[in-house]
């Protein structure tokens, strides 16, 4: 192919985003729930939950179940669920260690009880669904991780064991299958898990998990955001700019944005992930690539793409750009970047050429809340009357069910088998702060970039894996 030719190719998919809405599919459709009023005035509560994503909402739920003589105050700055939660690609997983890998990595001793409660966690969001009415499109359909070089290969191969050690149901597939399963030239291997993960529609399980919290008593308000907590006495006090709220206990699930807690800047460090939805796929496009169980897909690098179909008929494609910005820095305008967009795009078509001419309809970007061990923090402060649990790394969508109970259970003062994991007493190594921040996550995305080239590890990322972070998942 001639340089022009290239060019004219490369130009020719960039334009597929010429019409591309810079909004989150999940929210961009019927069926929203009307906004809730700000709290305006003083109230009083058992609990207040600050942060009205997948933890919050979790926390809420469960705060009413088990504690039902509490009152419980969720508030949130902007709308339910319009942040990370409805900002995903509705991947929902079992597990709470980053993947089987990482978690033998770090807490071996502790993997089979890691493994039971996430594959517990994730069957009882399923129950609850369905015993609500949660239209959600809950899918348990496993994912299929594909090797797209010869060293994802081995290291792709090197999972198998491990995974059939934990009792995963798995088949490994050659190059022909993997292509027989799912049409493209770029795959060379892949990985199909049956079970312990699925999809979800990420917008409609927040709305309807806000649903379930109102209707046990949960006081919800939207547009509210925390500016401060504070103590006074026995009492923490909760202040937003038109109201405020007294209460014994809070729990803070900001995640990624600005932490109420100053400790928590240095464990989670806010990266933009971005995404790509099409419009919907003919039956001539779909018959084109197969895809007949409709299972999410990943590829098998650090940066790594994830890929799913949607329930009316379009693709998801998201993942591989994850960018960090100077200071921490979650202003909306980083919730759009053509750079990356465009090369998403490039990549899109690089792996479905069949697909040529497709266009995308909405571009985003949703923050990732991570840890440098790639799994949560838990912990209380404020003398025990504020608890946190932030730091998914990208699985919450699972795990904050999870993360909302261990919360819960620190506030309450009561051990259970979730509070005695090393994963709950024990904190991420914290990122070095600004101006030192910046440039070592610009070395270590330059390092994880190098061995998806050559399979390397490199002395950088090999020094990172003796200190316990999180890039060898």
């Amino acid at each position: 192919m001639s340089r022009s030719d290239v060019v004219g190719a490369v130009t020719a998919r960039r334009s597929a985003l010429a019409d591309a809405e810079p909004r989150p599919f999940w929210t961009d459709r019927a069926g929203a729930p009307a906004p809730r009023p700000p709290l305006t005035g003083q109230l009083s509560a058992d609990l207040v939950i600050i942060g009205g994503g997948f933890t919050g909402l979790w926390a809420a739920i469960e705060a009413r179940t088990r504690f039902p003589e509490w009152s419980v105050v969720l508030l949130e700055g902007r709308g339910i669920g319009q942040g990370a939660s409805t900002r995903n690609g509705g991947f929902i997983s079992a597990s709470l260690t980053h993947g089987l890998a990482h978690g033998q990595a770090l807490w071996p001793g502790e993997m089979e009880t890691l493994v039971r409660l996430g594959r517990e966690n994730l069957a009882q969001i399923q129950a609850f669904c369905s015993r609500e009415g949660i239209e959600a499109d809950l899918r348990i359909c496993g994912k299929t991780t594909v090797a797209v070089t010869e060293h994802q290969v081995a290291n792709l191969a090197d999972s198998v064991d491990l995974s059939r050690q934990f009792g995963e149901d798995v088949k490994w597939l050659d190059a022909d299958e993997v292509r027989a399963d799912v049409a493209s030239p770029t795959y060379r291997a892949g990985l199909r898990v049956l079970g312990s993960s699925g999809l979800v529609d990420p917008a409609r399980l927040a709305w309807g998990l806000a649903c379930a919290a109102s209707v046990r008593g949960v006081r919800l308000f939207e547009n509210s955001s925390v500016s401060g907590v504070s103590r006074e006495g026995r009492l923490l006090r909760v202040r937003t700019s038109e109201g405020q709220v007294r209460t014994p206990r809070v729990l803070l699930a900001t995640n990624a944005y600005p932490p109420l807690l100053r400790r928590l800047k240095a464990w989670v460090l806010p990266i933009y992930d971005h995404v790509l939805v099409t419009e919907p796929l003919s039956a001539e496009q779909w018959r084109s690539i197969g895809w007949n169980d409709r299972q999410g897909l990943t590829d098998a690098g650090n940066q790594f793409h994830y890929y799913r179909p949607t329930e009316d008929g379009r693709i998801l494609w998201g993942g591989y750009d994850a960018i960090y910005y100077f200071g921490n820095d979650t202003s909306p305008a980083r919730e759009q970047r053509l750079a990356s967009h465009q090369l998403l795009a490039d990549h899109f078509f690089t792996t479905f050429p069949q697909l040529e001419g497709l266009r995308f309809t909405h571009r985003w970007a949703g923050l990732i809340d991570s840890t440098s061990r790639f799994t949560p923090a838990f912990g209380l402060a404020k003398g025990g009357g504020l608890a946190y649990a932030v730091g998914y790394t990208g699985l919450g969508v699972g795990a904050s069910r999870f993360g909302a109970r261990v919360a819960l259970d620190l506030l309450s003062g009561e051990p259970t088998e979730r509070t005695q994991l090393q994963m709950v007493r024990h904190r991420p190594v914290p990122f070095p702060p600004e101006p030192l921040r910046y440039p070592v996550v610009q070395l270590t995305r330059s390092a994880l970039a190098r061995e998806d080239r050559t399979g390397r590890r490199g002395a950088w990322l090999s020094l990172l894996d003796r200190f316990k972070v999180g890039f060898n998942s």
